[in-house]
């Protein structure tokens, strides 16, 4: 394995909703996860992804998305819990790529307006993870009443959150670090 290589581990914005909360927390995990030495990330927006809807899956995938998703050694999906479920433009995006994903590492943060921190997001995301290729690490990243978790210039207010991402991120590099020796050096029998 290129140990001089970094790893490429873009965050994932997973709503197009506008006012969304999820916007800051992906900004925070997105600087958080630069802090890290030998990792590059992206902003990835799927606000900005031009998909149509008169097609679906790889029919109408985005070259700079899969690019993205083909360079990656992980992801991070950071994703609004609409309702119990997660948001259906996020399903259609992920829809459009398959063979990028396989053997990556990804990393879950669920954010809701209530106490449960996008848990029941995550867990229904986890079977479509799974579907799709990519590796679930098992630490979450849950954000809780997002409204009040940021002022109004997108600085985080309660400052245990840094430790608590920094936990989940060290997760993540180990994963995308494991499973990308996996992909590059082990052969599939």
């Amino acid at each position: 394995m290129s140990t001089n290589r970094p790893l490429f581990i873009p965050v994932i914005l997973g709503t197009t909703r506008q006012g969304r909360a999820s916007e800051n927390v992906a900004r925070f995990v997105f600087g958080e996860l630069g802090r890290h030495s030998g990792v590059e990330t992206e902003l990835i927006d799927i606000r900005d992804i031009p998909l149509t809807t008169t097609d679906a899956g790889e029919a109408i995938k985005d070259a700079k998305f899969s690019a993205a998703v083909t360079r990656a050694d992980g992801l991070v999906i950071v994703v609004p819990e609409y309702n119990h479920g997660y948001p259906g433009m996020l399903k259609h995006v992920l829809d459009t790529n398959l063979k990028e994903y396989v053997h990556k590492a990804v990393g879950l943060c669920g954010v809701s307006a209530g106490g449960f921190g996008g848990t029941r997001v995550i867990e229904n995301l986890l079977p479509v993870m799974r579907e799709l290729g990519l590796v679930t690490i098992f630490w979450d990243g849950n954000f809780s009443a997002a409204r009040k978790l940021f002022d109004a210039e997108g600085k985080l207010l309660d400052q245990t959150y840094v430790n608590r991402i920094d936990k989940f991120l060290k997760e993540l590099i180990w994963m995308s670090k494991v499973l990308r020796y996996g992909r590059e050096n082990v052969e599939l029998s």
